[in-house]
């Protein structure tokens, strides 16, 4: 009696383990979009199949306890090669609750270690709650570019869905959202001894 008893307690301790095993699986990051950021352990990301866009389940994003400073990120990296040269544009359907500091879609252009162009919709965020709304963000890929960045940004507390993401090359009749910026390396060094402002 007191075997049996044994077994079915650890019967039921491999099913509480399966189950919680299930729940962190459905909590990790959608199939080709990793979590990220300054605090990505405050964050969480998945699929949520209740929010639903347009026939689709979403990407979310969210925080897992109150976030007083830092962000968490659901984003990809890709290779910039397919779209060397060309003005890029990411588009996406963007809902968000209890957006307490701000959130933003995001792209980074790099060339090797050089950050070259970067929009995180930081000057015209998302806050509070919001329905459904498309958003953009669009940079120049420079032909010797080696990396595209990109994704959605929540900064402190808050949740974030996303759905219909597009990332494609468009004229340059769009208009740029971010900043260039590669700067000119010196062949010098300057002002060592501080003597200017």
């Amino acid at each position: 009696m007191r075997l049996a008893r044994i077994s079915g307690l650890r019967c039921l301790w491999v099913l509480t383990l399966v189950s919680l095993s299930s729940l962190v699986a459905q909590a990790a990051a959608p199939t080709g979009w990793r979590l990220s950021g300054s605090k990505p352990g405050e964050y969480e990301s998945g699929l949520d199949a209740n929010a639903v866009y347009e026939g689709h389940a979403s990407g979310y994003l969210k925080s897992i306890t109150p976030v007083a400073d830092g962000f968490g990120t659901l984003m990809q990296d890709i290779n910039a090669s397919h779209y060397a040269g060309k003005r890029v544009r990411i588009t996406a359907f963007v809902r968000a609750e209890e957006v307490h500091d701000w959130a933003g879609l995001w792209m980074r252009v790099d060339k090797d270690s050089l950050v070259v162009a970067f929009d995180n919709m930081q000057g015209r965020p998302i806050k509070g709650t919001v329905g459904w709304q498309s958003y953009e963000v669009v940079l120049d890929v420079p032909a010797d570019a080696t990396g595209i960045f990109f994704g959605v940004l929540l900064s402190g507390s808050g949740s974030m869905w996303l759905n219909n993401v597009k990332l494609e090359p468009v004229g340059s009749d769009v208009a740029v959202t971010g900043k260039a910026l590669q700067r000119p390396q010196n062949l010098d060094p300057v002002n060592l001894s501080f003597d200017r402002q």
